[in-house]
């Protein structure tokens, strides 16, 4: 009896089997849903080496920001999506996407130190003067160098070895600020040390290649935005892509509201007025700026957003180049441009020589047009005597602080200038 019902129940398992089978089968939807679900195989980023520029090292910047970009936990444009492309890469910047958790992410600049065309430029340069061939390793022609091989030997940075390089920064170089370098430089553990054994052959190598082409990165290391200097923050390099905290250039602004217009000029004067005086005694001047020099956060503060043309005078040690003196020049002197002749002596850099140009250049096409008179007036005629150069040090500090003095009344305190908003409302400082 009990084998007869243990036959009866399979012999109905097997029919109802059949049932769900033909049902299955004649109901192509139903089959679609009982179907278990492909896998799903996110699409990424195809990073190649030549795009972020890792198969020029050491002759690069650095690597400390690679895993990010591999991860895809830095992506370009305003694109969340991995399956868009990579965009050209013959760009000098890219808006990008940086994130920390892969839910909430931050707008970042991704740039070049300068444009691919000038990097390859160089490449052939490197190859053609120093090894007389139109392709080479150029970690293994930069190695063969004179300067590199004083680099390799020198327990310090000083000021010999850094001679001649065509950074602005440099052309008057102290020796506490090239120990400020190589105790900041942050493709490397921090040491703490101004002595450089902390560094191997290649970071020696990656940090006088940064020196040689664009010492912007450098600048937003050694002096962080998070001690209060005016420069957005560094956060890494891969190959010879440069990542940092993201900025609207200043020409954005040039058609603003007037309070908006007001606020930045006040801050862009602060800014120049902290280059000048500093609690580290440092002197910063501009030999260039333009409507790309400086940027703007989200938050409505000003920075500087490109420090390749800051110089640097230290006010406490001096120079220890002499004005003068026959320049030692060679390769590194001239990578991405061809040799300049020598930048004005460090003897003859003024307090105004910076004002004086954004007097020129930036501040006209911000204020312009923007306020009923006779305040407009007024404006004008402080930023034309500002711009003429004429006056003395003394003089051009007393007609800034006239226009801030103007500038002050006609900003506004609200939350479009998040930087300084609600504090506005309780301080009689703005």
């Amino acid at each position: 009896m009990g084998h007869w019902i243990c036959c009866l129940c399979s012999r109905v398992a097997e029919s109802l089997m059949l049932l769900l089978v033909l049902a299955v089968s004649c109901n192509p939807s139903a089959a679609a849903t009982a179907s278990p679900t492909a896998p799903h195989i996110k699409p990424s980023y195809s990073f190649g080496r030549t795009f972020l520029g890792l198969d020029k090292c050491n002759a690069c910047i650095g690597t400390s920001i690679c895993k990010k970009f591999f991860k895809e936990e830095i992506r370009f444009d305003t694109w969340l999506s991995s399956r868009l492309k990579l965009p050209p890469s013959y760009l000098l910047s890219y808006l990008g996407n940086y994130t920390d958790d892969a839910k909430s992410w931050r707008m970042v600049d991704i740039t070049r130190l300068t444009t691919k065309y000038q990097h390859d430029r160089a490449d052939k340069r490197i190859c053609t003067s120093l090894l007389k061939t139109k392709t080479c390793s150029l970690e293994h022609a930069l190695r063969r160098t004179h300067r590199f091989q004083k680099w390799l030997r020198a327990k310090r940075l000083t000021p010999d070895l850094v001679q001649g390089l065509p950074s602005p920064m440099l052309r008057c170089p102290s020796q506490r600020l090239l120990d400020r370098i190589v105790r900041r430089y942050a493709e490397v553990p921090d040491a703490g040390s101004i002595y450089m054994d902390h560094l191997t052959d290649q970071d020696k190598l990656r940090l006088l290649y940064t020196l040689s082409v664009n010492s912007h990165p450098i600048l937003l290391q050694i002096f962080p935005d998070v001690e209060g200097w005016p420069f957005p923050r560094y956060l890494g390099s891969c190959g010879r892509l440069v990542v940092s905290a993201s900025t609207r250039p200043l020409r954005d602004f040039y058609g603003a509201a007037p309070e908006v217009a007001a606020d930045l000029a006040l801050q862009l004067l602060a800014v120049l007025r902290s280059m000048g005086t500093n609690d580290l005694n440092y002197f910063f001047y501009f030999t260039h700026v333009d409507a790309g020099t400086f940027g703007v956060f989200s938050n409505g503060h000003l920075f500087i957003r490109d420090a390749s043309t800051l110089g640097i005078i230290d006010k406490e040690e001096g120079s220890q180049l002499i004005d003068g003196q026959q320049e030692y020049k060679d390769i590194f002197s001239c990578l991405t441009v061809d040799c300049q002749p020598a930048f004005v002596s460090c003897s003859s850099i003024r307090e105004k020589h910076s004002l004086i140009m954004v007097c020129q250049e930036l501040l006209p096409k911000l204020l312009k047009g923007k306020f009923l008179q006779p305040v407009q007036e007024k404006i004008d005629s402080f930023l034309q005597h500002c711009a003429s150069g004429l006056a003395d040090d003394q003089g051009i500090n007393e007609a800034t602080a006239k226009l801030a003095e103007i500038l002050k009344p006609l900003r506004s305190c609200d939350s479009r200038f998040a930087y300084r908003y609600p504090d506005c409302k309780y301080s009689d400082k703005y």
